[in-house]
């Protein structure tokens, strides 16, 4: 059998993928083609639904123009293809002989319905892998229910955790739950690549966005479990380390905020103690935070009568300093204080410049080259570019019909007219 080859290009550099997901798998089918794999987005005839999701460039509502589509659809190329249609279902298949993997977001069962299953494709292609991305995964009781990204966060647990004490919960705005899923069926798709070349076999890779979500809980779960601690959301307080009291976590300052956590151990003693002698030095000290003994700080065991002191005195002294001064005098000072950054802020971190993390992206549809977040990493053999912008609709019909599966430009026209592509 033939390994997969590396290059100092591509990781995945032989691997055909088919993408059919919506929004809850982008990310899967943007990691496999960052990582080298021909991903082929396939999208329905007039294009996919997420393409009018905004923000759009320039504010300019159009199916071409959507930048969360241009972000999550990068590195792939783009074609049309109605798979409710017998030639559409035919020209899928085509499509498949020819691939390593498939990935799907619809509701389980509806691939199977329509000919195109698990089991279906691997009558004409006993290698293929096929990765299910669904609200809670292909079986149990609640595997046919809707979904949506505060569904999903809630359902996970997440939301309970997220926003203010005396607030109801909050999610973050853009999805998160299609973010983790999309990430975690890219690693289950590359698991699924791997024992592909080891035995020549395919499998049916099968995520539950509500399981991802569960797995972001981490510390949550484990409070719970060991000591029957159930946390909630505390918004700018870290909480659970005690059981009477909040600590802050975030501060004001001048023109923003920083995060400053009163850690115990080695590390946070020290970084407490050259707190406290700053505090002195510019004349807004705390007696007990200068009585503490730092190297013996129980979070666990500290009153929240003390934290709220420390906190009075803390926050005026937060309150007279810059962000920029807070962090850089608390870099020289060994303090673990980080400054809170906007957009903006991280667009000009010197640290992202240095390492060349932004990419610029031509799109000569638009006339503009934009600003792209860079690699998830940096290897040693190859590197992870931005080699195309995201697919306008139906852009590699022609190339990927015509040019591997041997169509002919004038079947192309009459397909685009029965609306098959």
């Amino acid at each position: 059998m033939t390994k997969r080859r590396l290059n100092t290009e591509a990781k995945l550099l032989d691997c055909k993928v088919l993408d059919l997901s919506n929004e809850r798998g982008f990310l899967c089918g943007k990691i496999l083609a960052d990582l080298g794999a021909d991903v082929t987005k396939v999208e329905k005839p007039g294009g996919d639904p997420s393409r009018r999701m905004g923000p759009f460039y320039k504010n300019i509502p159009h199916p071409e123009k959507s930048l969360s589509w241009f972000a999550y659809n990068s590195n792939k190329r783009g074609i049309s293809l109605n798979i409710e249609t017998d030639d559409g279902k035919w020209l899928f298949r085509q499509l498949a002989k020819k691939a390593d993997a498939v990935v799907e977001t619809f509701t389980p069962g509806y691939m199977k319905s329509i000919g195109l299953g698990y089991d279906d494709l691997s009558k004409i292609n006993n290698k293929l892998i096929m990765t299910s991305i669904t609200p809670f995964g292909q079986d149990g009781p609640r595997s046919h229910y809707k979904d949506g990204d505060g569904v999903m966060w809630s359902m996970g647990g997440m939301t309970y955790v997220s926003g203010d004490t005396d607030r109801p919960p909050v999610r973050v705005s853009f999805p998160q739950s299609y973010n983790h899923a999309g990430a975690a069926a890219a690693m289950g798709t590359m698991f699924a690549l791997f024992h592909q070349d080891t035995t020549g076999e395919g499998q049916h890779v099968d995520v539950s966005m509500q399981e991802c979500v569960v797995r972001t809980l981490c510390n949550v779960l484990q409070f719970w479990d060991m000591n029957r601690v159930n946390l909630k959301r505390a918004g700018q307080f870290r909480t659970g380390l005690s059981s009477a009291a909040n600590q802050r976590l975030i501060w004001k300052c001048k023109d923003g905020c920083v995060n400053y956590p009163l850690y115990g151990g080695m590390t946070g003693a020290r970084s407490n103690r050259a707190l406290t002698k700053w505090m002195d030095e510019e004349g807004t000290g705390c007696e007990l935070m200068n009585k503490m003994d730092w190297d013996n700080f129980d979070m666990g065991q500290t009153a929240q009568e003390d934290f709220d002191t420390f906190e009075k005195y803390m926050g005026k002294f937060f309150e007279t300093r810059t962000m920029r001064e807070l962090y850089t005098d608390s870099i020289k000072r060994r303090i673990m204080l980080y400054p809170v950054c906007s957009v903006r802020e991280i667009m000009m971190n010197p640290q992202l410049e240095a390492r060349g993390y932004w990419e610029k992206v031509e799109h000569p549809e638009i006339g503009d080259t934009l600003t792209y977040p860079g690699a998830f990493a940096k290897f040693s053999d190859f590197s992870i570019k931005i080699k195309r912008r995201a697919p306008l609709i139906g852009e590699h019909n022609e190339e990927i019909y015509c040019g591997e599966l041997g169509l002919s430009k004038k079947d192309l026209i009459l397909l685009k007219q029965a609306n098959v592509i």
